[in-house]
This record gives structure tokens, sequence and C-alpha cells, in this order.
């Protein structure tokens, strides 16, 4: 992990796009949202999206926004999260899922260094382009092969791998202390130090790779 805060220190001070690999509960985001704490960016907005967890067809304007008419129940102009991120940072999370037509509007906007909300086709009032934010993505190493070539090589212009608990286990008493203080202070009780004693069993445990179950099973 140290090579990760190292990583981190460098490429704060960069506006390029970071493709972050890792497990899912490795912490894609809180790298994301460490890289951008450290920028000149930092009292910008962050924004991240799970682009996996948004249907297809509200994908694109939950990315890009829309004009008022732009589609059946578009009542109003609605800024997308590439504006709301202007001056800021803009974290795409599991973008391996995104559908092929919008990797492609993604790929456009990266290239052409703009972006335009999606219009009412009827009006013909044109649509102001905009800049888009320096962009974090996340991607499961299992979805590199079904992502489109051109758009990956756009992404992943320097990429950092997160690894797994399993990989670096001599972390484990470190996160239990932590999760423990912050477990006690939310539930204002006095900490508990049982697990802490056996910590040296837990390092040789099979357990789930991702600090979230870790953190549950450490404070559950």
């Amino acid at each position: 992990m140290q090579e990760v805060f190292r990583a981190i220190g460098r490429l704060s001070q960069s506006h390029a796009t970071v493709l972050i690999n890792g497990e899912s509960g490795t912490g894609k985001e809180l790298v994301a949202h460490a890289l951008h704490r450290h920028s000149p960016r930092a009292d910008k907005p962050f924004i991240a999206i799970n682009t996996a967890a948004i249907p297809k067809d509200l994908l694109e304007s939950e990315l890009f926004g829309h004009e008022r008419g732009a589609f059946t129940g578009a009542a109003a102009t609605r800024r997308g999260r590439f504006e709301q991120a202007e001056g800021g940072t803009l974290f795409l999370d599991e973008i391996g899922d995104m559908p092929a037509d919008l990797q492609t509007r993604l790929l456009r906007v990266l290239s052409d260094g703009n972006f335009i909300a999606s219009a009412d086709t009827s009006r013909s009032r044109p649509t102001c382009a905009s800049s888009p934010p320096p962009i974090k993505t996340s991607m499961s190493a299992s979805k590199l092969g079904l992502f489109r070539e051109d758009l990956f090589h756009r992404l992943n212009v320097i990429r950092l791998r997160l690894p797994p608990l399993r990989e670096r286990r001599e972390d484990i008493p470190l996160l239990a202390k932590y999760f423990l203080k912050k477990s006690a202070s939310e539930l204002s009780v006095e900490q508990s130090n049982s697990v802490m004693r056996h910590c040296n069993i837990l390092k040789c445990r099979i357990f789930p790779a991702t600090c979230g179950n870790w953190k549950t099973s450490v404070t559950g």
C-alpha cells in the first residue's frame, strides 16, 4: 500500500486520466477521492457515479445531462455529472459495465475535449459545449477484455492497482484498530480490544479479500 500512497502523492498534481484496478471493496473510490483531495482542484466538486448501478436508458442523461424536452419526460433542463464536476474531478466507478454506445460517446468526449448535453432536436437553439473535468475510473480486471480497445487506451493513461487484503495481511492489525475505534466512537461505547489480542491468528485466516467485509467481521 505504500506504493499506492506514493503514487497518490505523485498523481494528485496531474490532470491525467487515472484507471484504478482492484477487486470489489478494495477502496477504489477512496483512492479517487484521495487523488482529488490532494490536488489543486480540492476546493472544487468531487463527483462519483457507479455506472453499473444506473439503467442503460438513464445513464446517458445522468452523465451528460439534457435540455428540456430532449425526450419524453424531460420536463426541465438537467445538469449531468460531467457538468456538475466542472473544475473538479469525476470518478466513473465500474466503467467496464458501460453500454457500448455510451463507450463510443465517452471516447468522443475524451478525444474532442468537450461534451454536449442531449438536446431537443425540435428546437433550433444550440447547446453549448463544455470541457470535461479530469476523470478517474475504476474497472474490474475481468471486464478488461470486454471493453472497446480504443477507449481503454484513452482511459489507461496511468493505472493504479489496489491489492486485495489477502496480499497485505500486515495491514490487518492497523485496519482492525481503526475500524474498532471508529465503531466505538459512533456507538459512544468503550473500545473493545479483544479482536486486537488475536490479530496474529486473524492474519493466518482465509477471509474475504475486501476491506468492507473485513470491517464487518471486526465490528459485527
